[in-house]
């Protein structure tokens, strides 16, 4: 049971939530917070204060006045008319985790919420009702306007839900799961809707796979270099020390442990005197990687636990601030960040793929044929993992120098963060496909070369991966074995993996 106070989520603790079906209460103090918060909101109506958002219209609208009579209706029409996303739905990892972090956000005390609109969205996060979210259609400025609609659709019993495996109208989903829709009241449609959940969203389920994938990278990098003879000095600690990155230095020490043991590796001057850059300098370049991942954490782990929607209320609504926490530019430049981080993972593994098929680089057969001529191997293999990393490249453009202005230029500076966190969750998917064909060719040469002399670890991680990838004896589609692979890399979470 993970219990949420709007300050202390972690990734871990999401992780769990979202892929392992934990539990979520909110914290009675919290609650007790954001219901002091709806008081002030009261409040205000009651005493007629002009308050943008309780008593006005949005955006461009701002300085138009809402009757006393009509904030629950402004309220109900805002969720409608801005619930015009577009495009396939997110991922239903990408909509629990919407509802995980807009509770969450709530939960802060400065939004002006009731508690039961908390406590609704925890109730479709703990019985897996989770809103049909369009992925585009987000400028990433005040707030992910269009997707967190579709979210709040789902409370009030419109729109749709996955549910059980389906995709239904939330309101059987309400009634079969005994939940009761919401009748929003002041503030609370704004408040629902003006937030970063949708790019934040996206960005920790990629962040989650993004690290996996790049420890991944590193233990299929070291099964490569058993293939290759690869030469361990350049690992040695002095070398990463002198540098002073403790990012090189860690990827450095782990494939010093991957390859503990091996007799495929060899010494400077044994065979030749150096590698490649794509081998040599893997803790330089994944170390590169892995700087930018851990700044893409501290600033996930800063956001999901940020109030982000606008106006903020302050001092039991003394002071109510509209200020700009919407805006999503510390994401979207962390997407974009990460982007090139992963894209770089792929780029240097289809340099491997590339030194493992090619016979004037290796001594091994050409592109691991049993057969070379009569059988074509690997080769095609190398040309879909360059493929994937040219996309990469165009997807890998930061969406964070664009903007474009909105409400009558009212909004007039915009991040698309929401646009960075899908790119970047593509190129995550492609490198995962590309260091699935360098396991792929890795397995190969090291079988060539003999793996009763590989490393215990890598020999491990062999064997784990033979279940998944036969040999290549004979051409086949290997369409089939690049899916099969990439899936288990996706889903593996063994010990040997990590």
């Amino acid at each position: 049971m993970v219990i949420l106070t709007g300050h202390s989520l972690t990734l871990k603790e999401a992780a769990k939530i979202i892929f392992e079906g934990e539990k979520v209460i909110a914290s009675p103090a919290s609650l007790a917070e954001a219901a002091r918060s709806h008081d002030a909101v009261t409040k205000i109506v009651e005493d007629q204060r002009v308050v943008y958002g309780i008593n006005t219209g949005f955006g461009k609208f701002s300085d138009v006045l809402i009757h006393q009579g009509d904030v629950k209706e402004l309220q109900l029409n805002l969720i409608r008319s801005h619930a015009c996303g577009t495009g396939d739905p997110f991922p239903e990892s990408v909509s629990r985790t919407m509802l995980l972090l807009r509770a969450n956000a709530l939960l802060k005390g400065f939004s002006g919420v009731r508690p039961v609109v908390i406590d609704t969205l925890l109730k479709l996060l703990n019985h897996g009702v989770h809103p049909v979210v369009p992925q585009q259609g987000s400028l990433g400025a005040s707030g992910d306007l269009a997707p967190l609609s579709h979210l709040a659709l789902a409370l009030i019993g419109e729109g749709e839900v996955f549910h059980k495996g389906t995709r239904k109208a939330s309101s059987l989903a309400l009634v079969e799961e005994g939940i009761t829709p919401l009748v929003l009241e002041a503030k609370e449609g704004l408040a629902l809707i003006n937030g970063t959940q949708a790019m934040t969203a996206m960005g920790v389920i990629g962040y989650l796979e993004a690290e996996r994938l790049a420890l991944q990278s590193e233990i299929i990098a070291a099964i490569t270099m058993e293939g290759l003879n690869g030469i361990i000095d350049a690992f040695d600690e002095d070398v990463h020390m002198a540098r002073g990155y403790h990012q090189q230095t860690d990827v450095a020490r782990r494939m010093r442990e991957h390859l503990e043991g091996s007799k495929l590796i060899s010494r400077q001057g044994e065979i030749r005197v150096q590698d490649a850059y794509s081998i040599r300098c893997i803790p330089q370049v994944h170390g590169a990687s892995w700087q930018a991942l851990d700044y893409v954490k501290e600033k996930l782990e800063i956001e999901i636990n940020a109030a982000t929607d606008n106006p903020l209320i302050f001092d039991d609504g003394m002071k109510v601030i509209s200020g700009g926490n919407f805006h999503g530019q510390p994401i979207a430049f962390a997407m974009d960040f990460m982007k090139i981080a992963v894209a770089e993972l792929a780029n240097i593994s289809e340099r491997r793929i590339e030194r493992l098929v090619n016979p004037q680089l290796n001594d091994l057969p050409a592109f691991l044929s049993p057969e070379p001529g009569l059988q074509s191997g690997a080769m095609i293999l190398q040309y879909c993992a360059a493929s994937l990393v040219s996309e990469n490249k165009t997807l890998a453009h930061p969406a964070s120098v664009d903007s474009i202005p909105s409400s009558a230029n009212q909004e007039d500076h915009v991040s698309m963060g929401t646009i960075g966190s899908r790119h970047a969750y593509q190129i995550i998917q492609n490198t995962n496909k590309v260091l699935a064909i360098e396991l792929i060719c890795a397995l190969q040469a090291a079988e060539f070369k003999g793996i009763e002399n590989m490393a215990k670890k890598t020999r491990d991680y062999f064997e784990l991966a033979r279940d998944i990838v036969p040999s290549i004896t004979k051409d086949r589609v290997f369409a089939h074995d690049m899916e099969a692979c990439a899936a288990w890399l996706r889903n593996n979470h063994t010990e040997v993996a990590l």
